[in-house]
């Protein structure tokens, strides 16, 4: 969607005028990974109207390959207006136009296979199948286990003023238990199904292969079948240490479970830090990097998002990601990041 922002705090009844900018949960996590690097493809329907022209050349601006997007000569681009305070404040307020748009309008055989299934990893998200029926019956059939899928990154996305009918934490569910990598927020899982840690959410999603638990200021959890494992034990992490600033990997059952505490962020505005979290944890997944640098990569790219006022923020380069990624545990601790902080050269990162 086309997003527009406030030029001031307050409500949209008062805001006097408003900053086009773009936002989408899947676009954003396409636009982090080509800033990052990585050869993307966005897939998706958009008008063939104004809103759709900025869309597109502002996606591919970022390096994303914008040749699967297809343009609907009947419906519009949606867009949506929001207010400046953090989206779980009773004083947030989103105004939704998509009733009807472009991207509600995909189901089953209006995408190409061809571009679906062209990359390494298909990432999508539960916001779409809310949109309408076609797109639900399309989720479904991406969502299917079937031979010579790639792998399937599915961000849950619990948004229940998107379901009318009540039927969201169900449907969700269904879809995520057929993803190969899940991402689902602690306060979402216990909202949407009535579960509270991360023990009780892999319990219900024992199906995909990687489950990542965001836990807010706390951090980030990932759960990933081992085969081989049994009982429990305790491992270090990639830096040595179970508690504290390290990260500690634990093995219970089939899974390895290892956490990595979140940093401390100068919030400017928390949308779109989600969706930079994935893009984060899928560049390193994609790297071949181990779990718990895995989960570094994601807190960075989602301060990067936090620092700015848009949905999307800038990266850090690799280089300096990968040299904040190996900080020791007492440095990643301590690290603290504010605006423009991906602008920062080596030592202007403020690291002990």
């Amino acid at each position: 969607m086309v997003t527009f922002l406030p030029s001031l705090p307050g409500r949209l009844a008062d805001v006097p005028s408003f900053a086009r900018t773009i936002g989408g949960a899947e676009s954003n996590v396409a636009c982090a990974l080509a800033a990052a690097g990585h050869t993307v493809k966005w897939v998706s329907r958009v008008g063939a109207d104004g809103f759709g022209d900025h869309l597109v050349d502002a996606i591919a601006a970022y390096g994303v390959d914008t040749s699967g997007v297809r343009r609907d000569p009947d419906r519009p681009t949606g867009i949506y207006f929001r207010t400046a305070t953090d989206r779980a404040t009773a004083a947030h307020e989103v105004a939704y136009y998509r009733a009807g748009s472009a991207a509600s309008a995909m189901a089953p055989g209006t995408l190409s296979y061809d571009d679906l299934w062209a990359g390494r990893v298909l990432h999508v998200s539960g916001i779409t199948a809310a949109l309408s029926d076609d797109c639900l019956a399309l989720m479904r059939e991406l969502t299917a286990r079937v031979p010579g899928r790639p792998l399937l990154s599915f961000d849950v996305n619990h948004r229940p003023g998107l379901w009318r009918d009540g039927s969201g934490a169900r449907v969700l569910l269904d879809l995520a238990r057929g993803a190969d990598l899940v991402f689902v927020g602690e306060d979402e899982a216990a909202e949407a199904w009535g579960l509270h840690g991360g023990d009780a959410i892999r319990a219900a999603l024992p199906e995909p292969a990687t489950l990542v638990v965001k836990r807010g200021s706390a951090g980030a959890t990932v759960y990933e079948r081992d085969a081989g494992g049994a009982g429990e034990s305790v491992r270090g992490g990639a830096d040595g240490g179970v508690d504290g600033g390290a990260a500690g990997s634990t093995v219970r059952g089939a899974d390895t479970v290892t956490s990595v505490p979140a940093l401390r962020v100068d919030v400017v505005a928390p949308v779109g830090a989600g969706d930079a979290f994935a893009a984060g944890f899928l560049s390193a997944t994609l790297r071949g990097l181990p779990a718990a640098a895995r989960l570094r990569h994601g807190h960075l790219t989602a301060a990067a998002t936090l620092t700015v006022p848009g949905d999307l923020g800038t990266p850090p380069s690799r280089a300096d990601a990968d040299r904040l990624v190996d900080l020791d545990p007492a440095a990643w601790g301590t690290l603290r990041l504010g605006p423009g902080w991906t602008a920062a050269t080596e030592q202007e990162v403020r690291t002990p």
